[in-house]
């Protein structure tokens, strides 16, 4: 991992600060959370597909993000003991961010520059129900809601980017992440 996306910065739940290029040589599926969102159920599935996956170089990393109807408010500490508590979540977290505007995280920034565009249902009751409420995206590139996700392979490229209501267990997924682990 040796390009500028693997350089930047963010400070994990426990307050030391990390890049994907501690990572260097896994597959990392990067999700922004939330705990209160009709999403969050993938929780059950991103712990599951890290326990199952972790053993061939699989990281998932949550970032939780409240950037979307406030469904993400609580502290850091209440995200952990949320994410332990409800769901036994043992993947990593880092410290709440955020995924889009003006206030917009370098990571996130990278990611989307590097991968404009999520693969996405087609058609999304998601989507649809977003943009009825306003809530829809104001580009195509923007992080459409939680849960959506990017995969970065061994060696720190962005390979894949998912939209929220492609769960972890899609085979878009699952295939996306068994290319980017052999």
């Amino acid at each position: 991992m040796s390009n500028n996306i693997t350089a930047i910065p963010f400070t994990q739940m426990d307050g030391t600060q990390a890049t994907l290029g501690d990572y260097a040589g896994s597959v990392v599926l990067i999700v922004n959370v939330a705990s209160k969102c009709g999403l969050t159920p993938q929780y059950d599935a991103l712990e599951t597909l890290y326990e199952d996956k972790r053993g061939e170089g699989l990281v998932v990393l949550g970032f939780p993000a409240n950037n979307f109807a406030g469904q993400e408010p609580g502290t850091n500490e209440e995200i952990v003991a949320f994410c332990k508590g409800r769901f036994g979540v043992q993947f990593p977290l880092a410290e709440k961010i955020s995924v889009k505007g003006p206030d917009i995280h370098p990571l996130y920034s990278a990611l989307i520059e590097a991968q404009p565009a999520a693969t996405a249902n087609d058609p999304s009751e998601l989507m649809a129900k977003l943009d009825e409420h306003g809530l829809g995206p104001e580009s195509a590139s923007d992080v459409a809601w939680n849960f959506e996700k990017f995969l970065v392979n061994r060696s720190g490229e962005v390979v894949g980017r998912f939209a929220p209501d492609i769960p972890p267990e899609d085979d878009r997924v699952l295939s996306a992440i068994d290319a980017a682990l052999s």
